[in-house]
């Protein structure tokens, strides 16, 4: 019986001691999780490795969010400077179907002002400008 009781008494102490340790190691984990995720570029990838979405800040400050299909071309796009802001929404064909720019000034680079374009699959265009 001496047996059996020290054989008890060494499986609670080992119970103790796992809850112990268990409490601690999420506890860390927890307080291990950053509250700001910092860098350059971020991408997020499916189960297959396959980026299907990143931001970035591009070379010419401009950040970048890029949201792309399964077979990795670019379905929406959406971007924001000093210059202004747009947002690109590419369809089937990945040919851009709307296409919104907030800009009061034009620039060297950039020839247009605020527009929203539209453009259907015949490749008729609608621009609404203000």
């Amino acid at each position: 019986m001496t047996g059996q009781r020290v054989a008890i008494v060494l499986t609670m102490i080992n119970l103790v001691l796992l809850a112990f340790g268990a409490g601690r190691g999420l506890k860390a984990e927890t307080q291990g999780t950053p509250a700001v995720l910092r860098g350059h570029k971020t991408e997020l990838v499916d189960a297959k490795g396959l980026v299907r979405g990143s931001l970035e800040v591009a070379g010419d400050s401009e950040a970048v969010l890029r949201l792309r299909d399964s077979s990795g071309a670019i379905r929406v796009k959406i971007g924001g400077s000093t210059e202004g802001s747009g947002l690109v929404l590419y369809d089937d064909s990945t040919e851009p179907g709307v296409q919104v720019v907030a800009r009061r000034r034009t620039t060297a680079a950039r020839q247009t002002t605020t527009r929203v374009k539209l453009q259907g699959a015949d490749g008729r265009e609608r621009v609404i400008t203000p």
